[in-house]
């Protein structure tokens, strides 16, 4: 190609002077070396630029570094990495460089490990509050079916959830975890389903570069969530334009990557439909109108520089179905207090549910010496759904903004300073017989100090404030982890802090404002890594205060009851919950084969909304136990995985007990959960078109697993006890994903 260029410049001498110009303003050069350290020996991973440019490499194994510039004259070549000091070296570009040496002094402060994946873990030091799963870790995963919050559910200190969404963490329900992109919590994460059957989240793992779970203890950044917070964060620039298509039982997809020098554009369509997925697979449950749906995604990313990054996420979805579902209110026939009391046993329900959420946010570094983060987001949720004869129709929206900045006063010491607001609320209309409503303004501050005294030792302090518009109520939250390296491949870790979060939305809707509820945590973590294998043992005590309770309302097991303002409301719940978690992950004795285990024990109880008296809520099983195995055979081309998942009987009430005995009080016990999913990745390429083909089962063994009981009666007053199930007993998935881009063995 360069050839054909210099002999169109020597035949078209009239333009040889300009053209000479062009070509050599435009020239690349090739600028080659090596990062060593004190030592002389090659560091890996260290991210060499020429300064404020985009023009850059990583090194490799050997620590050589390769790439090609534009720029000429004069500049300053950088090399940073974690566990080293930021070095640079001025160059004067005239040509192609090789041979440059780059060495770099060790940073003392940076010898905490990083682990491949703790749950729950925290490093005061470098702000590793989180469990770390890539992406891969997701959609690699059997019985995820490429989840995010399914994949979570193989990490201590979770729940099976069954025929519920969300993350239930440590004693709490699912509306005590947050889930946040880019630091932008994420309002009705969850597709729009009936009650009683559980929906996928709704964003896909390739859109992200990272996803942090905290299962307590988490960073002042955040608040109102008592439990828990689920991070997601979104890619950058993309690697190289590509395009990419699949197609399986249940959906299809088209979408493409347009990769420029120093932004990216990714643009997808898909369409939903379960008619082949389940013609094939039997559902616990009759659709008369199967699943279906659509949605679109786009994402554009920017690097104005070297340091800065603009990112924008839109994302639209739209869903319908019907299905027949037990009556809620089939066990108290009193037409009284009951709106359901003559409906059958079964009946329908249906709902079309149209979702917008959109996201853009801005990064920048200045010197390698302070941070600006900004971000906005705006979503809204319409759902149109029937139950039984009476319309709901409800509203979400949710807007917030965020801007913070960081300080790296020095290698051992640094200042994160933000602020937050947040404006959300829904609107619910019961077919025009009354409405309810309620709009919320949130506004939040917070500080946090990142200080390594000393290089074993690394200490997190914090405090978030937080104003509630809606209940009038100021909180303030001071926050504190902190940890010791006590080997140069493990250390203790302890953490702290007190967190609020308003009552559920219910009792905003009906006008009843209860005072915040509280949580505080105490957590202790001892955790050991080498050599690809992780150990971690931690345990931790929750203290429930101020709970929203309900004194004067009977136990409504269903869930469904519809407050109003007359109902006598207080914050004098409580509870705690306290437990042991131990999570081994190694990925190196045996080649190519990756491995996790994780098991939880809690003990937790509370009294809070209509509870009569302290007890354990439904959604806990004392003990749960994953283990997770990845395994790729080289010959074959092909990836196989299986997770088998463990969790003893859930709590559940009994009606047909003497209720004023409190030890008769959710008493029951389902029986034990069990559940082994396999799945299968095979790779091949059709000259330049890339394909996995992936097949899936879940539930092999076909365990008719139970998550509690309904009671339904009859016209005599009878009982009769129906276990709780989820939509599916055993299931089989098949897809295909075909790209313009060449898959990795991690990614099948």
């Amino acid at each position: 190609m360069r050839d054909k260029i210099y002999l169109t410049l020597i035949k078209s001498a009239a333009f040889t002077a300009l053209m000479l110009f062009t070509a050599a303003a435009n020239a690349q050069f090739k600028i080659s070396g090596t990062v060593v350290n004190e030592k002389d020996r090659p560091i890996k991973g260290v991210s060499v630029y020429l300064d404020n440019t985009i023009d850059g490499a990583t090194t490799d194994s050997s620590g050589i570094f390769v790439f090609t510039t534009t720029e000429t004259g004069n500049q300053t070549l950088m090399a940073t990495e974690i566990s080293h000091e930021t070095t640079g070296m001025p160059i004067a570009i005239t040509g192609n460089m090789s041979g440059i040496v780059l060495r770099m002094k060790s940073n003392a402060s940076h010898n905490l490990d990083e682990v491949v994946i703790t749950a729950g873990s925290f490093d005061a030091s470098n702000d590793k509050t989180k469990t770390v799963l890539r992406p891969l870790d997701i959609v690699t995963t059997a019985g995820a079916g490429a989840d995010v919050v399914k994949a979570m559910q193989t990490l201590p200190g979770t729940q099976q959830t069954g025929p519920d969404n969300g993350l239930f963490v440590r004693g709490g329900d699912a509306s005590e975890a947050a889930i946040v992109v880019d630091e932008m919590i994420v309002q009705n994460a969850f597709f729009t389903g009936a009650p009683g059957v559980a929906t996928r989240s709704r964003f896909g793992a390739f859109q992200y570069q990272g996803v942090s779970f905290s299962s307590g203890g988490y960073s002042a950044r955040y608040g109102q969530a008592l439990s828990s917070v689920l991070e997601l964060n979104s890619t950058d620039l993309a690697d190289k334009s590509t395009i990419n298509l699949g197609i399986n039982m249940a959906s299809l997809y088209v979408s493409g990557v347009k990769k420029w020098k120093n932004a990216s554009l990714d643009v997808g369509v898909n369409y939903t439909n379960l008619s082949p997925f389940y013609g094939v697979v039997k559902s616990n449950f009759k659709f008369y109108q199967v699943p279906e749906g659509g949605g679109a995604n786009l994402r554009y990313a920017w690097k104005p520089n070297k340091d800065g990054i603009l990112k924008f996420n839109f994302n639209t979805t739209y869903n319908a179905t019907g299905v027949t579902i037990p009556n809620p209110g089939a066990a108290n026939r009193n037409p009284t207090n009951n709106p359901f009391a003559n409906a059958p046993d079964t009946i329908n329900f249906v709902t079309k549910d149209m979702y917008y959420y959109s996201n853009i946010s801005y990064k920048q570094m200045f010197k390698n010496k302070y941070s600006l983060y900004t971000a906005a987001s705006f979503s809204q949720d319409v759902a149109n759904n029937k139950f039984y004869t009476f319309p709901i129709d409800q509203t979400d929206h949710r807007g917030q903004f965020r801007i913070e900045g960081k300080d790296f006063f020095t290698s051992r010491l640094n200042l994160l300073v933000g602020t937050d607001v947040q404006s959300f609320g829904i609107d619910k209309d019961f077919g025009g017989y009354f409405k309810q409503n309620f709009t919320e303004t949130q506004v939040g501050a917070y500080t946090e100090l990142e200080w390594t005294p000393y290089y074993r030792i690394a200490v997190k302090p914090g405090v978030r404030y937080e104003h509630s518009v809606l209940l009038n109520k100021d909180a303030v939250a001071p926050r504190l982890s902190m940890a010791i390296k006590t080997s140069s491949n493990s250390q203790v870790s302890l953490a702290g802090g007190i967190f609020y979060q308003n009552a559920d939305n219910s009792y905003l809707l009906a006008g009843l404002k209860p005072s915040m509820q509280q949580a505080i945590h105490y957590i202790a973590n001892w955790q050991y890594n080498k050599d690809s294998r992780t150990l971690r043992i931690e345990g931790y005590y929750k203290n429930y205060v101020d709970l929203v309770r309900t004194p004067n309302l009977t136990y409504d097991p269903t869930g469904y009851r519809n407050m109003d303002n007359t109902i006598l409301v207080d914050n004098s719940g409580y509870g705690y919950a306290q437990g042991l978690e131990l999570f081994y992950r190694d990925k190196k004795t045996v080649k190519n084969l990756d491995y996790w285990v994780s098991y939880s024990f809690i003990d937790t109880k509370r009294k809070y909304g209509s509870f009569t008296s302290l007890a354990t809520p439904t959604f806990i099983a004392d003990h749960n136990l994953n283990l997770v195995t990845k395994y790729f055979v080289d010959k074959w081309q092909t990836n196989f995985s299986a997770t088998y998942s463990y969790a003893t009987g859930r709590p559940y009430y009994d009606p047909t007990l003497d209720q004023s005995n409190a030890a008769n009080f959710l008493s029951g016990r389902t029986p034990d959960y069990h559940n082994l999913a396999i799945s299968i990745a095979y790779l091949h390429s059709f000259g330049k078109l890339f394909t996995v083909f992936y097949l899936s089962l879940d539930n092999v063994t076909n365990q008719h697993n139970v998550f509690g009981y309904r009671y339904a009666s009859d016209a005599n007053g009878n009982l009769a006890k129906n276990p709780i199930v989820p939509a599916l007993y055993r299931s089989l998935f098949f897809g295909v994903n075909m790209s313009l881009t060449q898959f990795k063995k991690d990614e099948l």
